[in-house]
């Protein structure tokens, strides 16, 4: 650990005769000056001319050259210090030796100050702070609350306020409540409550150990607040995913004057965004260009986080552009947002001019991107995406590795999925839980079920995603049993309490079974006040069993929820629809005017080359439209041949034939036509939709697929269908 003299003989060249008294108070000013600058270099220059002048150093010029040594990390310099220090024999004095461990401590090097520490033969309260601030600094932190009772039990030393402030982060880091409680009253009972300093790092303690109750105590007791304690309750209520109250008390402290920090910011946008709160967060804006933060890129990076959250992507992008520097954070950040919002080809063309710009891409950067080339599905894109995280070294990441399951299985390669599943060196529970999501989008639900058995069996311990994806399988599968065993085993055998979207899952997998009275009075026994999801699964298997006395019960819920979307007023529609009640249809049609409600219009992409195509039903503006057209009028033809009858129980209002046309121009059916046109015979066809297939268009793709020999995959807003042979995954069953 100590270097020789002679290895740094640099630093002090053979003595000169004796200076005068003068000379040397100007090389020890010198000296002191540059301390004070914390100008090392500087501090450096005087201590080689000092020693060339033949004045002697004295201890504290040592101690100050530490200082500087452990403010700017320079380890190498440091030891050089040492190794003067200890060819004078002064290594061992109590100030320097506390110095050199406080140096050593925040150089990273622990192990080394423990070591000078342990060779004091003398050590006072300050060395035991110096040792107990270099545990917590480095993340020992039970090595620093061991040394705060031994400095009591060996040396009789009591703690101070500097042992408090030191000690206090090493508990909450340890997440060790019981100590910061033991800390918490010792400072009662010595009177250090009082300190602000004591008394933040006290509160931050909780905090960070989830008591944000005593915390708050702590704070609303507080003699004296400064902005640091305001910042610490702050961000305590962040963390802890109280955002209102966070948000709040950042109110309160900018009505009061108190200095409003980069922290105290940071801590208000994350609140904003948490809570969707998009007028607040524009105020925060407002207030950080006031008091000028918004040249602070981690403030920026924040703000671009927030207006992505409150589903505003423009804002983001505009705080993105104007950005003077961009970080790798503020890439991320960006990405993310695009991905978050649908705006999923924005993300991959934001990815590749971040690479344009030679930014390195980490595995937060891959784990943003990779869900938006997944909503893509584009297959070629998802191999790229792949092959660039293997050359990243990053694929065996927990979370990137987990991404890439999961955009494979969006990308309609569930085989593929599993053979990354089966890769990875230690699974993580959300590995499983994206391969158990896999199968179960795919309609795969044996195999989702056997999965989550394995995992079970091995000692992994779901957690709620698990079961909603787990629920979810057996409800595209149809496996009844199954799911009400998961529903009950989820609080019954592990605690979880299920949310509403495990509820929505079960009244749909009832629903879908045809279980519809087992389903509403499910519904009534709910512990919470069903939402929307719960429902609309309800309405819409209501629609699938043509119930029209339960479809009018839960439309009814939904539309005291004040849905934005238009979508259940249609599926209300269709059902009167079909069951003939004209006046019902124009009832709702009409609500839906007044509240200026409208229907989603479907579409249907495929993606060839790096180009994306999209269809609407009965859309012309194609530029191959006339050979898309002929190509889809033949195909009707050849699967009428093997027994295809349109399906116009979803179209009202028009005549048979009418009924037929339009049928016959959904944009499934077109982007199918222009798959089979533009690839080879016997390649595979893969679309995309944003609504449920219809009856009819899931029909005819089966005979599709018959007659072209071509499997074709189909993703809807709801599960994956595999055509091949004239028959499909799903097995008729969604």
């Amino acid at each position: 650990m100590v270097c020789s003299v002679a290895a740094t003989a640099s630093l002090l060249p053979s003595p000169p005769p004796k200076p005068t008294a003068l000379a040397a108070d100007d090389h020890h000013a010198r000296l002191r000056a540059a301390a004070a600058r914390s100008d090392l270099p500087a501090a450096l220059a005087a201590f080689v001319a000092m020693s060339s002048a033949g004045a002697p150093p004295v201890l504290r010029t040592f101690t100050s050259l530490l200082k500087l040594c452990a403010a700017r990390g320079d380890l190498a310099t440091g030891r050089a210090v040492h190794a003067q220090l200890a060819a004078r024999g002064l290594d061992s004095e109590a100030l320097a030796a506390t110095a050199l461990a406080n140096m050593y401590a925040k150089c990273r090097r622990p192990a080394d100050a423990r070591r000078v520490f342990d060779r004091m033969p003398v050590r006072d309260r300050v060395a035991w702070n110096a040792l107990v601030a270099g545990y917590a600094r480095n993340g020992l932190a039970r090595m620093a609350m061991e040394m705060v009772v031994r400095m009591q039990e060996e040396e009789g030393e009591r703690p101070d306020s500097i042992t408090l402030v030191s000690v206090l982060p090493a508990c909450a880091n340890a997440r060790a409540l019981a100590a910061c409680r033991e800390a918490h009253a010792f400072a009662i009972r010595s009177g250090l409550e009082e300190l602000v300093n004591v008394a933040t790092a006290i509160l931050d303690a909780y905090c960070k150990c989830g008591d944000i109750r005593a915390a708050r105590v702590v704070f609303d007791w507080m003699p004296t607040k400064n902005s640091v304690s305001w910042n610490a309750m702050i961000d305590g209520y962040a963390q802890n995913g109280d955002s209102r109250e966070a948000l709040a008390l950042f109110n309160r402290m900018a009505e009061e004057g108190v200095d409003v920090t980069d922290v105290s910011v940071l801590a208000a946008l994350q609140a904003c965004g948490e809570l969707r709160c998009l007028d607040e967060g524009t105020r925060v804006h407002e207030l950080l260009v006031r008091i000028g933060l918004d040249s602070n890129v981690s403030v920026m990076n924040a703000l671009i986080t927030m207006y992505s959250k409150c589903k505003r992507v423009d804002l983001a992008s505009h705080v993105f552009d104007e950005l003077d520097r961009r970080t790798q954070v503020s890439w991320n950040a960006m990405i993310l947002g695009c991905a978050q919002n649908g705006c999923s080809e924005d993300a991959v063309r934001l990815f590749t001019r971040m690479q344009l710009e030679n930014v390195k891409p980490d595995s937060f950067t891959l784990v943003s991107v990779i869900p938006a080339l997944a909503d893509i599905s584009d297959p070629l894109q998802a191999r790229w995406i792949h092959g660039y995280s293997i050359r990243l070294h990053l694929d065996q990441d927990v979370y990137v590795l987990t991404a890439l399951i999961d955009m494979y299985a969006k990308c309609g390669r569930v085989n593929i999925a599993r053979i990354l599943f089966n890769s990875e060196r230690e699974r993580h529970v959300i590995t499983w839980n994206a391969m158990i999501h896999g199968y179960g989008s795919h309609g795969f639900g044996k195999a989702a079920v056997e999965l989550f058995e394995e995992m079970k069996s091995i000692g992994i311990v779901p957690n709620e995603t698990t079961f909603l994806s787990v629920l979810s399988a057996c409800s595209h599968a149809g496996l009844v049993d199954e799911g009400r065993e998961y529903f009950t085993s989820m609080k019954e055998d592990y605690g979880l309490e299920p949310g509403m979207e495990h509820y929505g899952t079960m009244v749909d997998l009832l629903g879908r079974a045809g279980k519809l009275d087992e389903a509403w009075a499910f519904i009534q026994k709910m512990p919470m006040d069903p939402g929307l999801s719960v429902y609309g699964a309800m309405l819409g298997a209501c629609k699938l069993h043509k119930n029209v006395e339960l479809a009018e019960e839960s439309a009814q819920k939904i539309f005291e929820l004040g849905p934005q979307e238009g979508v259940y007023h249609v599926l209300l529609a269709n059902i009167y629809a079909n069951a003939s009640m004209w006046k019902d249809v124009a009832r709702v049609r009409t609500a839906m005017e007044k509240n200026g409600l409208q229907k989603t219009p479907g579409w249907s992409i495929i993606q060839l080359k790096n180009e994306i195509h999209t269809f609407y039903s009965g859309s012309t503006n194609h530029q191959q439209a006339k050979e898309i057209y002929s190509r889809l009028a033949k195909l009707i033809e050849e699967i009428k041949a093997v027994g295809y009858v349109p399906d116009t129980d979803s179209i009202h209002d028009v005549e048979d034939d009418v009924k037929a046309q339009l049928l016959n121009t959904h944009s499934e059916k077109l982007a199918i036509a222009f798959g089979l046109i533009r690839t080879a015979p016997g390649t595979t066809i893969q679309i995309k939709k944003n609504l449920r297939v219809c009856n009819d268009c899931h029909n005819a793709t089966k005979l599709i697929s018959l007659v072209t020999g071509r499997e074709i995959i189909m993703r809807d807003i709801q599960r994956f269908h595999h055509f091949k042979d004239g028959k499909c995954s799903c097995g008729d069953y969604w």
